[in-house]
């Protein structure tokens, strides 16, 4: 028996959030989005305080194409819901999408029927409007009958539909396969890092000082261009007489740093990679065996947990093409290691001692001295 109970929506996450005054132009990255909409989809992935739903929102406003966007948040992990708030985005866009889909999604719980699906698709070729559909937080959807209908709607995507996901870790889609016919456009942290003169543009738009070359080019160091990073950087500027002192020693013991990296990312992960973290975080640069030794118990998952962080975007970065050696964004690892210093003080000595066999044994003398 189906349930007929139409699901009340949450209006406020069919609209995309307002774009702040003082938000920085990035011309290069919105002339990649407008270049995007000729494919099917396009990835916007990055760890927390990049600028995705920023960048997204400030290419709404210019952009002339119908845009219908859903704010996703944990509950939508249920298929009829998540595509019931597809739906109705899409109405708002051209009222006779997803009317004859809607009532054929099925029971709370089950997976979305193919005919709906099908439905939905032959209803948007069908129409003349060009429509971009844009997914907001998409790291947190995981259930696996939305996964794959969103796949279903990828593969069979009408030229007039682009698809835009904006997730803090990579969508877990046929995305090699969709990049494989470039039909897919990707945005990364890399892409997304404030440069330079971006790094002087927001300081000024955020607290209106002027900082010297040589400041801006170590906050941009220190930072990585992290925008969140610089945001905070910015509010604790505020209350400083000598921007140059501060920004000297600008470290992931600001205040506002350790709060946001605690509470948005830390306290995100599952205890397994929480612990993960705060272990490794005494190294400069790692690799799964090295972070197999640490944890000294015969453990030998270090290597996926590294693939895995990366592709989460937890704030972990490939140093070499073959991907075996990663560092962590020097903030985090920061409030990481004052992390660890708090919580695991007795074993820190344990780890330190730990790399510093591995690393001798592997003839890199002189990390091995440091940790030493």
């Amino acid at each position: 028996m189906h349930d007929t109970h139409e699901p009340e929506l949450l209006e406020t996450k069919l609209f995309a959030p307002r774009v702040r005054h003082a938000t920085v132009p990035r011309e290069q990255l919105l002339n990649r989005l407008d270049d995007g909409v000729r494919r099917t989809l396009t990835v916007i992935a990055a760890p927390a305080g990049f600028g995705k739903t920023t960048l997204l929102a400030t290419w709404l406003q210019r952009t002339c194409r119908s845009v219908a966007w859903v704010s996703l948040d944990r509950d939508d992990n249920d298929a009829r819901l998540f595509w019931t708030y597809v739906m109705t985005a899409l109405q708002r866009v051209d009222s006779e999408l997803g009317v004859r889909a809607l009532p054929a999604l099925g029971n709370t719980g089950a997976p979305p029927s193919r005919s709906a699906l099908t439905r939905l698709i032959n209803d948007i070729a069908g129409r003349q409007v060009a429509c971009t559909l844009v997914l907001d937080d998409f790291h947190v959807i995981d259930d696996r009958n939305v996964l794959t209908s969103v796949e279903y709607l990828l593969e069979n995507a009408p030229q007039n539909l682009h698809i835009i996901l904006a997730s803090r870790a990579d969508p877990p889609l046929p995305l090699a396969r969709l990049r494989g016919r470039g039909e897919l456009l990707d945005l990364r942290a890399a892409d997304l890092r404030f440069r330079n003169d971006e790094v002087a543009a927001f300081v000024q738009a955020q607290i209106g000082v002027e900082l010297s070359n040589d400041d801006i080019a170590a906050l941009e160091q220190r930072t990585e261009g992290w925008i969140a990073g610089l945001q905070l950087a910015a509010l604790s500027l505020r209350d400083r007489a000598e921007p140059s002192e501060f920004i000297a020693t600008f470290a992931g013991d600001d205040r506002y740093i350790i709060d946001y990296l605690v509470e948005e990312v830390l306290e995100r992960q599952p205890p397994e990679t929480r612990d993960f973290l705060l272990r490794t975080a005494i190294l400069e640069r790692m690799c799964g065996s090295l972070c197999d030794a640490l944890a000294g118990d015969d453990r030998d998952n270090g290597q996926a947990m590294l693939e895995a962080l990366e592709r989460g975007n937890v704030f972990l970065t490939a140093v070499d093409d073959e991907r075996h050696w990663y560092r962590y964004h020097q903030l985090f690892a920061d409030v990481l290691r004052a992390h660890a210093a708090r919580h695991y003080p007795d074993l820190l000595p344990t780890w330190h001692r730990r790399a510093s066999g591995w690393l001798a044994a592997e003839g890199l003398r002189d990390e091995a001295i440091r940790h030493a």
